[in-house]
């Protein structure tokens, strides 16, 4: 499954969640270090829905860059 990541940049690091997995968060010192904490915080959020007998939900968020 393919869930869509927003990365934020913050005073002091980088921060990303996933709009279709609420909860699931992570945070890194620049975009690659966040981006690899996010794949692992996905997994582990899937994984810890599956484990309580949860459903995952698909993923629905889209992503676009337009110009303004």
């Amino acid at each position: 499954m393919r869930y869509a990541v927003v990365i934020e940049k913050a005073p002091g690091n980088y921060s990303a969640y996933v709009p279709d997995l609420p909860g699931c968060v992570a945070t890194g010192e620049n975009v690659a270090e966040v981006e690899q904490n996010i794949r692992e915080a996905v997994r582990l959020h899937i994984a810890g829905l599956k484990d309580d007998g949860l459903p995952v939900p698909e993923p629905t968020s889209l992503a676009e860059y337009i110009e303004a």
